[in-house]
């Protein structure tokens, strides 16, 4: 897809002129493409202005998707992402769409990994995202009380659909932040109106 870096740069900025002060992006997003153009839009933005949250686990290049939640690779991306960010510090680290992984080394392994980024000091905060909502809190309750931080879900919290609800008492008992993501369901609930890959039934479409 062609993009305009010039309008993509405006764009970080008149957010952060605007109050937005959470920004979220992953290695996944554009094949590397959207942290290393955001990157640059961050030169030029006081740190203290935004809340910086990446990914960890889903990668890709020249069209091909890769999966990787080892830990050694999440701590290699880690830093990898500061590089293409022009940062020195991510205030969230995920790991991306755990419905990908494999439960266990997510637990065991991924999670670990992520924390001793946190004990160094280049790390705020530890989350977990993805779009199945019983999955998230499956993964919360074993990884066990302090594990995970923040959940991040998508299209679960909006106007067709609100499934996300049933667990918000959970989050909160837990002390656990959640971060509701495509709350217009993917553009389902927008003007511009659902992109043909969307997964809603025509009746919903409708």
């Amino acid at each position: 897809h062609d993009f305009d870096l010039k309008k993509g740069l405006e764009a970080v900025h008149t957010a952060i002129d605007l109050g937005i002060n959470l920004i979220d992006v992953s290695p996944y997003y554009g094949f590397y493409k959207a942290e290393e153009n955001l990157g640059i839009a961050l030169k030029e933005i006081d740190r203290s202005k935004y809340y910086l949250s990446t990914k960890v686990g889903r990668y890709g290049e020249d069209g091909k998707k890769e999966w990787d939640y080892s830990g050694h690779k999440a701590i290699e991306s880690v830093h990898e992402s500061m590089d293409r960010l022009n940062v020195d510090f991510i205030d969230l680290i995920n790991v991306h769409d755990i419905e990908f992984a494999n439960k266990d080394q997510v637990i065991n392994e991924t999670l670990p990994a992520l924390w001793d980024l946190v004990d160094s000091g280049i790390v705020g905060n530890v989350g977990i995202t993805g779009l199945p909502v019983p999955l998230l809190k499956e993964i919360t309750v074993e990884a066990g009380d302090g594990m995970i931080e923040t959940v991040l879900n998508f299209c679960h919290y909006c106007l067709n659909d609100d499934a996300l609800t049933d667990d918000i008492d959970f989050y909160k008992s837990k002390e656990i932040g959640i971060i509701n993501a495509w709350p217009l369901s993917m553009g389902l609930l927008s003007e511009r109106g659902a992109p043909e890959w969307h997964p809603a039934s025509k009746e919903i479409k409708d």
